[in-house]
């Protein structure tokens, strides 16, 4: 018996690593969270008969199956017309969204190419799935009873804007859910997913909610997931399963959902009516990015200097050339100097700074790639202290970990001041 809902995401450039498919990730995040099942997710190229025997061998299996990419004006895109053959059903135009598409596509003055004409076209009995966003519409089709396929372009900003508009509402009615289900994200860091697991193990094992680790670089997290006959019961069963874990996890736990280490920082600094600033070395900007990534940040942000040579470490932020010729540019010395040059340049209460040995080169015994210094400058003293990534992660996770590690130096600090 047909039971759950698939996922099948086209496009060679998935196969062929191009592209992340981060469509999947996303789409099943919002399944578990709409309570439907889901078993199984498959990947297809750029090909009309591989796709065909996907989509059939996924009716015999599924109530539903949701696809993602090929909708497009190029020949490339397969997704409709192989679809529509799957099941020996005819493509018919549709006037409107051919009108809709000629529309969007001319509102900037642009020629509209005969192409595009191809993304009017729908099996037979197809409902039209309205992308907001893009020129490429999607559908909901049921090619036979018990079986239903929508449609979404590739475009991630495009796909989600149509599912939260249409095909969410849909699948709740429609999707053969076994409950409602709600799930709330704990983010963790300054700890192992082994370690956490530990601390958390007999609350693993719990059924109902149940709390499932995955961790990314520099970052844990815990999902806690409660099951019950309506959304406020089930949201209900989270927040005493929230409070347990940040009782036994401290300040580890640094927000939920949506929240980042730079959000949370910026919203500490906003509380207490404070600026920062930073000054980067083997980051470039990252440390910065991430905070101006926040909306909003500007209100406590005040900016930063990338100070990648000595010079530039002298110039503007007043690091003495005896200090950096003393201890060298990677040392607890010059971090800390630069926190305070950059915390004054900028008139904040607080400065950040990084100076490190990013690699894949110019490590040394004594300074070894990995070997990053951080220090925190606030209105009272100025901490630094040396971070030890080893040599095996790369540059980029350097680079990402010492800003992770920054930031959470500077939440620590704010918040032993509460």
């Amino acid at each position: 018996m047909a039971e759950g809902v698939e996922i099948l995401c086209v496009g060679t450039e998935l196969l062929l690593g191009d592209i992340l498919n981060g469509n999947a990730r996303w789409i099943a995040q919002e399944l578990a969270a709409l309570g439907l099942p889901h078993y199984r997710q498959t990947v297809v190229g750029d090909n009309t008969q591989r796709l065909i025997n996907a989509v059939q061998e996924a009716a015999q299996r599924s109530r539903v199956l949701v696809t993602t990419g090929g909708l497009g004006p190029t020949p490339d895109d397969l997704t409709t017309a192989s679809l529509a053959a799957a099941f020996d059903c005819p493509l018919e135009e549709r006037p409107e969204l051919w009108h809709e598409i000629e529309r969007r596509l001319s509102a900037g003055g642009r020629s509209v190419a005969a192409s595009n004409r191809r993304q009017a076209f729908l099996p037979v009995g197809a409902d039209v799935l309205p992308n907001p966003l893009g020129s490429a519409p999607g559908m909901i089709w049921s090619p036979q009873p018990g079986f239903t396929i929508l449609t979404f372009p590739g475009v991630p900003s495009e796909m989600k804007a149509m599912w939260k508009a249409t095909a969410a509402p849909w699948l709740q009615e429609h999707g053969g859910s076994t409950g409602s289900f709600r799930s709330r994200v704990l983010r963790f860091t300054g700890v192992g997913e082994s370690n956490l697991a530990e601390q958390v193990s007999d609350l693993i094992d719990n059924q109902n909610p149940t709390v499932a680790p995955y961790a990314s670089l520099g970052d844990v997290k815990l999902r806690v997931t409660a099951r019950a006959d309506s959304d406020l019961a089930a949201a209900a069963l989270l927040d005493p399963m929230e409070q347990e874990l940040r009782r036994r996890t401290g300040q580890r736990c640094y927000g939920v959902d949506e929240d980042s280490l730079a959000s949370v920082v910026l919203a500490l600094l906003r509380c207490s009516g404070e600026s920062m600033a930073v000054a980067e070395s083997c980051t470039g900007g990252a440390l910065g990015a991430a905070l101006t990534a926040v909306p909003g940040a500007s209100d406590v942000f005040a900016g930063g200097v990338i100070a990648y040579s000595n010079q530039i470490k002298a110039s503007l932020l007043g690091v003495p050339v005896a200090t950096l010729d003393a201890h060298g540019a990677v040392s607890d010395p010059v971090v800390s100097a630069m926190a305070e040059g950059v915390r004054d340049q900028f008139a904040c209460d607080w400065g950040i700074a990084i100076s490190g040995v990013a690699g894949p080169a110019g490590g040394t015994p004594e300074k070894p790639v990995g070997l990053v210094h951080i220090a925190v400058a606030g209105p009272d003293d100025t901490q630094a202290s040396a971070e030890r990534f080893g040599d095996r992660r790369g540059r980029a996770a350097i680079q990402q970990l010492s800003v992770i590690r920054a930031l959470d130096r500077l939440r620590l600090r704010l918040l032993a001041r509460t």
